[in-house]
């Protein structure tokens, strides 16, 4: 799988920050009966591993991948437990060809034209702008089309549903990463119901 095949399943990719176990399945089934089947669960918690191991084995129909992977260890950790692609936060060449050894698909983040660059020159062309709005969001990505018009990203870092529409008519936009699909009240009360409906309303933000 190449990642911006990920961008087929729906406009927006949830970005999700899991601090219990007990939530990752219920979480997965619910995304998954809206509509929404690319998870990506940040390593920023202990138990971000062990969750991911337990949506791979009990929700199959979701595409499950780490993101926050900050270091080659992170890249083999990921690899490991079957995560189907990965996504880090900025860009070093050292994980970047990690991932190309272990065969892990990746999107890798970036924030300025030397970063891209340096992604490209490793033979990655869709990235992932972040964090998108606090670095120039709309108006970085229009500067961004002409330079690189061979380069595709995934905006993530301030996405709304309100802003979410504009970045996805872009051009250069294939998909859009969000967190507000997993609000922490509705995960901390188990209120699946509300994420399967966040889910769903995703699919109506590309016009």
């Amino acid at each position: 799988m190449k990642t911006i095949e990920l961008a087929q399943y729906g406009p927006v990719i949830p970005v999700i920050v899991l601090d219990r176990l007990e939530d990752a399945v219920p979480l997965a089934r619910a995304l998954v009966a809206g509509g929404v089947r690319v998870l990506e669960v940040t390593l920023r918690t202990p138990v971000a591993l062990a969750c991911m191991e337990a949506m791979i084995r009990e929700v199959p129909e979701a595409i499950v991948g780490a993101g926050t992977v900050r270091s080659v260890a992170d890249a083999e950790a990921v690899k490991k437990i079957g995560a189907r692609f990965a996504v880090s936060p900025g860009y070093t060449s050292a994980i970047g060809e990690a991932c190309l050894a272990l065969d892990l698909p990746l999107l890798p983040g970036v924030s300025t034209a030397s970063e891209v660059m340096t992604a490209n020159a490793d033979g990655y062309h869709f990235l992932k702008l972040f964090p998108a709005t606090a670095v120039g969001g709309l108006s970085l990505l229009k500067a961004f089309a002409s330079p690189f018009h061979d380069v595709s990203f995934c905006p993530t870092g301030g996405l709304t549903p309100e802003n979410a529409p504009q970045f996805l008519a872009l051009p250069n936009v294939k998909v859009c990463g969000g967190s507000w699909f997993t609000p922490a009240d509705a995960v901390n009360h188990g209120d699946w119901a509300r994420i399967t409906e966040l889910a769903q309303a995703s699919h109506a933000l590309r016009r």
